[in-house]
């Protein structure tokens, strides 16, 4: 059973997103917090597999919420839900250490597989957003000076094939198109992804790609 927070300061949004996750028999609702500050407390006090968090809130935000509870070192991941379809909230979000982002304007079904892909270690983002994401993150990096950059430590113990698997990662492959490209079996990819995210302390495949953009693997386009 996978359980959420709802995080969402207007009580109408929380009591659909209640009734769509209850209408599931894998998915439980751990508790609802109407701020960002509550969704701190309760993530902590309740431990639930998700938050589903919205943004704009009164006080502590969605994003300033998101960053404290995973600093909290606690097993909830947070999943950012918004009708705000703006870069800079999918960008602070995703920095913030949220493993996926999603428009309440996705179907139920994208919801529900959200949630589930994300309590199961995975990342989800918008299709929409995704491509438009990466370039805005890539712009927020700091130029490279003409000397070649010191390797960074966190790629020091990828295998040659780990590292051409992160780099696609880092340009928003799925599983299935890395499988096509390399010849290999889709399990086969889903081992190399778990390799990765382990040897570089990644939390996520979201952060997989942050980490193939700061470590120059991939490049602005």
């Amino acid at each position: 059973m996978t359980t959420v927070l709802i995080v969402d300061d207007q009580p109408l949004q929380r009591f659909g997103f209640r009734m769509l996750l209850e209408s599931q028999e894998d998915l439980s609702v751990a508790g609802e917090a109407g701020s960002g500050a509550e969704a701190v407390r309760l993530a902590a006090e309740l431990r639930p597999d998700v938050a589903l968090m919205d943004i704009r809130m009164p006080g502590v935000d969605g994003i300033e919420a998101t960053r404290r509870i995973v600093a909290s070192g606690g097993r909830t991941r947070v999943l950012i839900l918004t009708t705000f379809d703006l870069d800079e909230y999918a960008y602070a979000g995703l920095r913030a250490g949220a493993s996926g982002f999603l428009l309440k304007d996705a179907l139920p079904e994208e919801v529900l597989s959200g949630v589930r892909a994300v309590a199961s270690g995975d990342a989800v983002v918008a299709p929409r957003l995704t491509r438009r994401l990466l370039d805005a993150y890539a712009q927020h990096l700091p130029p490279v000076p003409g000397a070649a950059p010191a390797p960074d430590p966190r790629l020091a113990t990828l295998t040659e094939r780990e590292r051409e698997i992160l780099t696609v990662i880092g340009r928003g492959w799925t599983n299935t198109e890395i499988a096509e490209r390399f010849h290999l079996a889709e399990s086969t990819v889903k081992t190399h992804v778990g390799r990765i995210l382990a040897k570089t302390g990644s939390r996520d495949r979201v952060q997989a790609v942050i980490l193939a953009y700061d470590t120059r693997l991939v490049r602005p386009s």
